[in-house]
């Protein structure tokens, strides 16, 4: 059977089509990149906005639209929060929340009537993350998450806690290396969370990834400001461990930090930075903003805006508040007008998007190390464009002949021109 995975939301989320798509392929099913040929459809949604609930849903109508005879499974923080809602969706056939993810592909076997292929699973096979056009596999090392900001849909989707076994991140790990897999990424809902109950922490994880496997590349996903462990920077010293950090912020405004219900002051997350840029060299710092939270004034709206200013971040995730029922944000007072959150959130795009052309001047000039991935744009009709990514996490590309291919390799190229959104660069 011809198994399309889709996804929307976080990298977790990826992560999860990831270990699916592993799983399909033990049961002797093979993974298409080409929705329209698949007989069956895994959505994973989010919930996380009311936009990326409102996508959700239309991507499995259009999905369901294109390809009217396949199978549709749907999971995710979206069908978790609205089961029925999502149910009743044209062309769904079974729904799994998120406290039975971790046995989607058996639920879906046996709810669906799909039979194992054991004579196929033995047959040797792309990897499923290169055939989903993928290079970097993102590992879920932790699920669920403790603490309650007010804003957040997701720790309700999510549940509580649970992280995985170090051995078996570590199995997974060199399970993707020996398959050539070059970078990973450790995902979670509070990635800093990990082993918090099972003894452990987030150094100890990073130190014993760097020690017990050979992967080239190790990265971390999103991280809360206040759950960096004490030798967490000492880390990086070695470089195989990527030097980028996104930390989300949130906001500016220690009155909007409060309402929020987030642990992290302005000035500690300001010595953090410091310290990141004192110790870590070229570190790129990125982060995640909500504008127009209930209740902030413009002055509130003012100081945040210098603090972003004056921290700087490589790149910036803005997020326009929007309500989320079940959320106690949904019931603080003082909603801030639309077209004011509009205005803020152009005002924002337009600091970052300076703020990101300026990182990436930063970075002219030097050797960098790229690993390289299988998107390409024609130039003329003997050459092409190749994208990837270098260690603090910057967007490059180069010009190669129609002949060459440099896919899933890592090699040395020096940034010459800023382009757009990346850096133009040449093979060394």
């Amino acid at each position: 059977m011809l198994v399309h995975l889709r996804t929307l939301g976080c990298r977790l989320n990826e992560a999860e089509l990831e270990s699916w798509a592993q799983a399909f392929q033990k049961a002797g099913h093979e993974i298409t990149r080409k929705q329209n040929d698949a007989q069956l459809i895994i959505v994973n949604s989010c919930a996380v906005t009311q936009d990326a609930v409102r996508k959700s849903r239309q991507l499995i109508r259009r999905i369901h639209r294109d390809n009217p005879s396949a199978k549709i499974v749907a999971s995710g923080c979206y069908v978790t929060l609205q089961a029925d809602e999502a149910a009743e969706l044209l062309g769904v056939d079974l729904i799994v929340s998120n406290q039975d993810k971790d046995r989607l592909v058996e639920l879906a076997m046996a709810e669906l009537d799909i039979p194992s292929m054991p004579a196929m699973s033995t047959k040797p096979a792309e990897i499923s993350l290169f055939s989903r056009g993928r290079q970097r596999a993102f590992i879920k090392v932790q699920d669920g998450c403790r603490y309650r900001c007010t804003f957040c849909i997701v720790t309700v989707a999510r549940g509580e806690e649970k992280s995985t076994p170090i051995q078996q991140i570590i199995k997974d790990i060199n399970n993707f290396v020996q398959q050539g897999v070059k970078e990973v990424i450790l995902t979670g809902v509070h990635l800093g969370g990990f082993g918090s109950d099972i003894n452990s922490n987030l150094a100890d994880l990073i130190q014993a990834i760097l020690d017990q496997t050979h992967v080239p590349r190790l990265r971390l996903g999103s991280l809360e400001p206040w759950d960096l462990p004490e030798n967490f920077f000492a880390l990086f010293s070695n470089p195989r461990l990527m030097p980028h950090l996104h930390l989300p912020l949130q906001s500016g405004s220690d009155s909007v930090l409060k309402r929020m219900a987030r642990r992290c002051k302005t000035e500690e997350f300001s010595q953090i930075a410091q310290k990141a840029r004192s110790v870590v060299p070229n570190i790129n710092i990125t982060t995640d903003i909500i504008v127009g939270f209930p209740g902030e004034t413009e002055q509130e709206w003012q100081e945040s805006f210098a603090f972003i200013k004056q921290i700087g971040f490589g790149h910036i995730h803005i997020f326009t508040y929007s309500t989320r029922s079940g959320t106690k944000a949904a019931t603080l007072p003082d909603p801030v007008q639309k077209s004011i959150k509009k205005q803020r959130s152009q005002q924002l795009h337009k600091l970052a998007e300076q703020m990101k052309q300026d990182f990436l001047r930063q970075n002219m000039g030097q050797s960098l190390e790229i690993l390289w991935e299988g998107q390409k744009e024609e130039v003329d009709a003997t050459t092409h464009k190749v994208f990837g990514y270098t260690p603090n996490y910057l967007r490059v590309a180069v010009i190669i002949n129609n002949k060459e291919s440099l896919e899933n390799t890592i090699s040395p190229a020096i940034p010459k021109e800023v382009s757009d959104n990346y850096l133009l660069t040449e093979l060394i």
